[in-house]
């Protein structure tokens, strides 16, 4: 099957920029990333998802196409303490209302680095590339397993839950993934943390029961319980071969991120977050993370960005 890598990509490297200090050891982000080649060693490789079109289908406000330039720009003078390379792929953008084609975009660019054994960071973008990053990871596992046990591991306000058969957006791609899953044979395994009961319908609350989804309310998220809440996580892992993580930006409170599609009343802290994503970090079994919803027109300070900056510094740390 031909794929979007086949084609020529061009890379944009001008969001990586920032000060360079003269002590040695001193390098940065900007000073290391390396445009993707087909040659390129193992290592951490970020893929823009420049879309709007699930969140303008699930009347939210739009923006998040600019998100993966924000979070380059954001990520760029961070420093570097990472041992293996890391890669720019350049960005699959959805033209107009074009999203399914998009998607298959992107899926298409995210399977072939798979295959190359990279771990690849997908910067949304609307929470819609949440189909597209686990279509890409199916599409790499098809071939060599017949019924892969992937874990997807969604913080998030929101279940994305919602019924494909009316439109398919922002908020759908869990429960496209759940039919998927179905009619390949493959288990759904799928957990969402940081859940807002006031934001999710009890018809959705419901959807997440009866496909018996890990569920962990936005309320259950304090310093008491954070042991807890990593041994509920380390637990869905220990059932899983594979895990697939996507972060929706929403998921934190929206002093910390502002810049979303959905700022949330009470979110999840960053400082509660983290410790969370350092066991998935290094569980040994993350192949593909995302994070979704960043918009850098309501981004005050430049806050929501750099937060993504510093899940995907947190999350590449041991590469």
């Amino acid at each position: 099957m031909p794929t979007e890598t086949a084609k020529p990509v061009e890379i944009d490297m001008t969001p990586w920029q920032g000060r360079t200090d003269p002590e040695p050891d001193s390098e940065r982000w900007h000073q290391r990333i390396r445009p993707l080649t087909a040659d390129a060693e193992r290592g951490s490789v970020l893929v823009g998802f420049a879309s709007d079109a699930g969140v303008a289908r699930n009347q939210g406000r739009t923006g998040a196409a600019a998100g993966p330039a924000a979070i380059r720009r954001a990520l760029a003078p961070l420093a570097w303490h990472r041992e293996g390379p890391a890669f720019d792929a350049g960005d699959v953008r959805c033209q107009g209302d074009a999203l399914e084609a998009a998607q298959d975009a992107l899926a298409g660019r995210l399977a072939p680095l798979l295959d190359a054994g990279h771990l690849p960071i997908v910067l949304g973008g609307g929470h819609e590339v949440a189909y597209a990053s686990w279509s890409g990871l199916a599409r790499h596992l098809e071939a060599r397993e017949a019924a892969p046990r992937i874990g997807i591991i969604n913080f998030d306000a929101h279940f994305d839950l919602r019924d494909p058969a009316h439109v398919r957006s922002s908020g759908t791609p869990f429960a496209q993934i759940a039919e998927q899953s179905r009619d390949r044979g493959w288990p759904f395994r799928y957990a969402c943390l940081g859940v807002s009961r006031a934001a999710n319908t009890r018809a959705l609350f419901a959807r997440a029961e009866a496909l018996d989804v890990l569920v962990r309310e936005d309320r259950e998220f304090d310093a008491r319980r954070l042991d807890a809440l990593r041994r509920d996580l380390e637990r869905f892992i220990a059932r899983c071969d594979h895990v697939y993580l996507t972060i929706d930006l929403d998921v934190l409170p929206a002093a910390e991120a502002p810049g979303v599609s959905a700022p949330a009343a009470r979110g999840v802290s960053l400082a509660l977050l983290e410790p969370l994503l350092e066991a998935i970090r290094d569980s040994g079994k993350l192949r593909l993370a995302d994070l979704a919803e960043l918009n850098p027109d309501f981004d005050l300070d430049a806050r929501t960005a750099k937060a993504a900056a510093r899940l995907v510094h947190l999350l590449t740390l041991n590469g």
